[in-house]
């Protein structure tokens, strides 16, 4: 009995993350509510930590070696509504891969797990 491929694998393993987050990253910075967070970021270094999240998020093979979540967003200031943009430029990026709309979902909730690490609603450790 064959074991189900991982969202990693069904999205289309480390060429298609890549490109994901490539593609992802022009949507955000074209937005004019989400790119002033990014103004100052080293966007290579940002590309790469996402595509390592990602990886490792969606089962990849990938260890994510970035600072904790919220860690690396307490001092930015990202309101709810803001991360919600985020994540609907995430959503329009994932239809242009062979995905179904579960799995869509499926990227969109492992990502949801950590608003609350990215919008700093939690009590730091």
């Amino acid at each position: 009995m064959q074991a189900a491929a991982s969202l990693y694998e069904r999205i289309g393993g480390a060429e298609a993350v890549r490109s994901m987050v490539e593609q992802f990253y022009q949507r955000v910075l074209a937005d004019e509510q989400l790119a002033p967070h990014f103004r100052h970021a080293p966007m290579s270094k940002l590309q790469h930590m996402q595509t390592e999240f990602f990886s490792a998020a969606l089962d990849g093979p990938s260890l994510y070696s970035g600072r904790p979540v919220r860690h690396a967003h307490a001092s930015l200031n990202i309101s709810t509504q803001q991360f919600q943009r985020f994540v609907a430029h995430l959503f329009e990026t994932l239809e242009s891969y062979a995905l179904s709309d579960a799995d869509r979902y499926e990227v969109i909730a492992r990502l949801n797990t950590y608003t609350d690490d990215v919008v700093g609603t939690t009590d730091p450790l």
